[in-house]
């Protein structure tokens, strides 16, 4: 089993849950206070071997040697002397170097650690989980308060019959379990390329709205999207899929939400991507590609016809960021009204109103000056200017017009160098990918 961190607020019955699992499947299990645990707790006693060429540990029965399934509760309270020995037990499975055998499922729990909680939702001593040690949780999952409840689900957790009771299930659970692990290996041979597409695509996705998933994390949600869909017995739908993602990102273990809208968004531009074929997949991969110059080449080079590139026009131009849609129209307009860009009618127009614009600067520079200043120029001219002197010929003359069209705007440069590179290296690319037409 991987290791799984469930994130939820008072009550939510968390610790509850996770136990009544470890007795319905039958295992030996341990449950920790994460804030209280001593390390002799998980280790026992250490003495000296006889011969004097190491240590062994005197178990009792808290120690954790003998575990199929270990319960880390309150981890967000844990001292930070003992994150690094958590750290090994749920991402390798030992302690002290040593192979826990028999453990299989290593699980733990939290309160929320966001910063921005209410009065009411406030949880002292409840603090950001160390990032690499959140990264190791193959699935991080959000426990629903009653607010989140459906009403039946609600009737079910207020009905107080079974209390006490010890989790029997009749082995229903361990044989979800058996069956599937049964099902993985072909689930893998059928789907795992599904799954690895759907995860880079997620990945670059979040990657342009600055949501960062680390290699490892990309990998470990393409093996959750094949453990789902393996117990779910029959072809992912994007349901699935989106339930993987939303299950697998380990911010929230270190108070950080990504809003529903930006999942949904980039689960919708991978979902596509996966299982998308032909035009529509190469629109995709199109606006998935993280370079600007990269997709200048793609539509110059690849593009099917001129009515796919009209579109994939429309698309790029409401999706990128407003400085990336000037850098785009303005490097490609030219070669489009030459016609040597397969993007129709329709998207010459597009790409005309946002360049006509860039072409023919128009509008006013203000900004305010202290009290005891006067003479000073714009600061972002002045940021400008700095980059611009550093030019010359016509590099510099587009970099100009690019420039003052973004101040005029009210568009903050921000980072000048920076986009006068990536606007070179768009004209470049415009230039390379014609010769490679012609």
């Amino acid at each position: 089993g991987k290791p799984l961190l469930l994130i939820g607020k008072a009550g939510t019955g968390k610790t509850f849950l996770l136990n009544s699992i470890s007795e319905a499947l039958g295992l030996e299990h341990r449950h920790y206070n994460a804030s209280l645990i001593a390390f002799d707790d998980l280790v026992g006693f250490p003495y000296p071997e006889e011969a004097g060429d190491g240590i062994r540990y005197i178990e009792t029965p808290a120690t954790v040697w003998q575990a199929e399934s270990v319960l880390i509760d309150e981890i967000s309270r844990c001292k930070p002397e003992h994150q690094n020995r958590l750290f090994s037990l749920v991402h390798e499975r030992r302690i002290q170097g040593l192979k826990l055998e028999r453990l299989n499922y290593c699980w733990a729990a939290m309160n929320p650690c966001s910063t921005d909680q209410g009065i009411e939702d406030y949880y002292d001593g409840s603090v950001p989980l160390d990032q690499a040690l959140a990264d190791r949780f193959a699935f991080v999952v959000e426990v629903p308060d009653w607010d989140e409840l459906g009403e039946a689900d609600r009737e079910q957790v207020a009905d107080p019959q079974g209390d006490g009771a010890i989790s029997r299930d009749e082995g229903r659970l361990a044989r979800v379990v058996r069956d599937s692990r049964t099902r993985l290996p072909q689930t893998h041979e059928c789907f795992r390329p599904y799954a690895v597409a759907y995860a880079v695509a997620v990945a670059n996705a979040l990657k342009q709205k600055r949501v960062r998933l680390s290699p490892r994390r990309v990998r470990v949600l393409a093996g959750n999207l094949l453990a789902l869909t393996a117990v779910q017995g029959e072809a992912p739908d994007s349901a699935l899929f989106f339930l993987g993602l939303r299950t697998s990102l380990p911010q929230p273990a270190w108070g950080v939400e990504i809003p529903n809208s930006v999942l949904r968004a980039a689960h919708e531009v991978a979902w596509d991507q996966a299982f998308l074929q032909g035009d529509k997949k190469w629109l995709n991969d199109l606006i998935l590609e993280p370079r600007l110059d990269r997709k200048i080449e793609k539509l110059i080079t690849q593009c099917p016809d001129e009515d796919i590139g009209a579109v994939a026009v429309q698309r790029l131009l409401a999706v990128l960021n407003p400085i990336s849609r000037a850098l785009f129209a303005f490097s490609l307009y030219p070669a489009v009204l030459e016609g040597h860009v397969p993007v129709g009618s329709e998207g010459a127009a597009a790409l005309a109103k946002t360049a006509q614009p860039i072409l023919e600067v128009e509008g006013e520079i203000s900004w305010q000056e202290g009290l005891q200043q006067s003479g000073t120029t714009h600061p972002e001219v002045d940021q400008c200017s700095r980059v611009l002197a550093k030019l010359r010929g016509k590099r510099k003359e587009r970099a100009r017009q690019v420039f003052y069209h973004l101040i005029t705007s009210k568009v903050p440069p921000g980072e000048p160098e920076t986009i006068e590179r990536d606007l070179n290296r768009c004209i470049l690319k415009v230039s390379s990918s014609l010769r490679q037409v012609a």
